[in-house]
C-alpha cells in the first residue's frame, strides 16, 4: 500500500442556520476527527450573506490543516460532513445554510475537473474569506493570481461587513 504524503489545505468555514458557534465548533470536531489535524484556525467573523439576501447573518472562520485526503476524497468527505450536520444544498442558488465547509487552497495546486475547483474560485471576491486568511496565512500566494492573500484583499472590491466576534489568537 503506497502511503499518501501529508498535504496542507485551507478550509473557510461558515454557518448562518441554527447555533451558527455550536455549528462551527461540531464542523472543527468533524474534520478533526475524519479528516486531518487542524494545524490554526482564524478568530471567527459575523459576515453579511454573500450572493443572496438572507435574515440571519454568518459565522465564518478559515483554518489550515494537514489532511493524507487527495483531492476529490476530501471532497467528499467534507460534502458527507456538510450532509450529516443538516446541510441542504439548492443547485440552483445560493441559500442559508447550517454548515458550509469550502476548499480554499490545496497547497499550491490548481485542479479544475468535474464539481472541484481549487483553489475556490471566488476567493478574491470575497472579504469573509480574505480577512479571517490573512489573519493566519496573510503571505500565501495564490497560485492563479499571483498575489498574496493580503494583495487580493486590497483589491477585492466586495464591500460587506466583516465584523471579529471570537479572538482565538490567544490559544494558537
Amino acid at each position: 500500500m503506497i502511503e499518501m504524503a501529508m498535504r496542507q489545505v485551507f478550509l473557510g468555514i461558515g454557518s448562518n442556520l441554527g447555533n451558527r458557534e455550536e455549528n462551527l465548533k461540531n464542523a472543527l470536531c468533524r474534520i478533526g476527527e475524519e479528516i486531518g489535524s487542524i494545524l490554526i484556525s482564524s478568530s471567527v467573523y459575523e459576515t453579511e450573506p454573500w450572493g443572496f439576501d438572507a435574515d440571519n447573518q454568518f459565522l465564518n472562520m478559515v483554518i489550515k490543516i494537514e489532511t493524507k485526503l487527495i483531492p476529490p476524497d476530501l471532497l467528499d468527505a467534507l460534502l458527507e460532513i456538510e450532509r450529516s450536520m443538516g446541510r441542504v444544498r439548492d443547485k440552483k442558488q445560493y441559500s442559508s445554510r447550517v454548515i458550509d465547509i469550502d476548499i480554499l487552497f490545496y497547497e499550491d495546486h490548481v485542479i479544475a475537473y468535474h464539481k472541484l475547483r481549487i483553489p475556490h474560485p471566488y476567493i478574491p471576491d470575497r472579504r469573509f474569506v480574505l480577512v479571517p486568511l490573512i489573519e493566519i496565512a496573510p503571505d500565501f500566494i495564490h497560485p492563479v493570481f499571483h498575489k498574496s492573500v493580503k494583495e487580493l484583499l486590497c483589491s477585492c472590491s466586495d464591500n460587506s461587513a466583516v465584523r471579529i466576534v471570537t479572538d482565538y489568537s490567544d490559544d494558537r
